[in-house]
């Protein structure tokens, strides 16, 4: 049988720390390769306990063994722990990196769906589709995402007329999906979104498209509102970004954009802005469903963590 794993790097809450690993645990990973950004001895029990979960604490201990100080960002301590455990500790037939706020979803197992992968195929890619926030009822909504380029900025204009054209197919977060990598390659790099091996990139790379992955990027204004300054100083909003668009045709990067929403309306522009590419309004729904860009989500994650967790939360 083939078997997965993934490797993260988490900085959150118990809770949320738990809904992500029950989550995949459900969907039959093999392992768990969960990295705490900071030491947080409750969380590390409660994750040392199940046989499957091989948690990690990124203490000053693991960054001096390491041989180099802790990056300052967090995307190169992402990628050093991902390309360290693919090297050292993977048991595992294919090997994933995703974020806490990112959950695999799909028909079946996902060992089916890498097992008829063809044998030349090292590197398997699942696009994101990112969830609407404050929504109501037992389905979650999520905005996805169309692959070909100029269909997407013409659906984005149309779905999102003051912000579309500023943004990736109405995206905050990334486009290109996180990828999952067979085991067992040479000087092995991961990347955020991609990764090498003997300074090949993403070697017999192929589109996943029966498995999607939902990612949590606004779950509420509230949230979205407390992630905001960090993400636009050192994130998914951050200055060395490129923009959507040339900028010979009106293209902002999402740093710069921000920036100016702010510098003209304040909190109140930002509200304004959420409420058009975020919120799970009616009007919102009913422009993703007439672009055929609207799927509705059952993540009873509350379940899921019980079982697996009973009683942690």
């Amino acid at each position: 049988m083939t078997t997965w794993g993934i490797v993260s790097t988490i900085k959150a809450p118990l809770r949320a720390v738990l809904d992500f690993a029950a989550w995949h645990l459900e969907l039959g990973a093999h392992r768990l390769y969960l990295h705490l950004d900071e030491p947080d001895d409750a969380t590390f029990a409660v994750l040392k306990s199940h046989p499957r979960i091989r948690p990690v604490v990124t203490d000053d201990a693991y960054w001096i063994k390491s041989g180099r100080p802790r990056p300052r960002k967090h995307q190169p301590r992402q990628t050093y722990n991902a390309s360290l455990t693919y090297a050292k500790r993977a048991d595992v037939d294919w090997l994933g990196h995703l974020d806490a706020d990112e959950f695999l979803v799909l028909s079946g197992r996902l060992s089916d769906h890498l097992a008829v992968l063809p044998s030349g195929c090292h590197v398997a890619r699942i696009r994101p589709m990112e969830a609407l926030a404050d929504a109501k009822g037992p389905l979650l909504p999520f905005k996805t995402l169309v692959l070909n380029r100029a269909e997407r900025r013409r659906l984005a204009q149309e779905v999102w007329p003051t912000y579309g054209p500023y943004l990736n197919g109405g995206f905050l977060s990334h486009v290109a999906g996180k990828i999952f990598v067979r085991t067992g390659l040479r000087d092995a790099d991961f990347r955020i979104h991609n990764f090498y091996t003997g300074g090949v990139e993403n070697p017999g790379a192929e589109e996943l498209d029966t498995v999607n992955l939902a990612h949590l990027h606004a779950k509420s204004w509230e949230q979205w509102l407390a992630s905001y300054r960090y993400r636009h100083e050192n994130g998914s909003y951050r200055a060395e970004l490129k923009p959507e668009r040339p900028r010979d045709k009106g293209g902002l990067t999402l740093n710069e954009l921000f920036a100016t929403i702010e510098a003209e309306g304040g909190e109140t522009a930002l509200m304004t802005f959420f409420d058009e590419v975020c919120a799970a309004t009616p009007d919102h729904l009913s422009r993703l469903s007439r672009a055929e860009l609207l799927r509705e989500v059952s993540l009873p994650l509350d379940a899921v963590r019980e079982k697996h967790f009973p009683g942690f939360v």
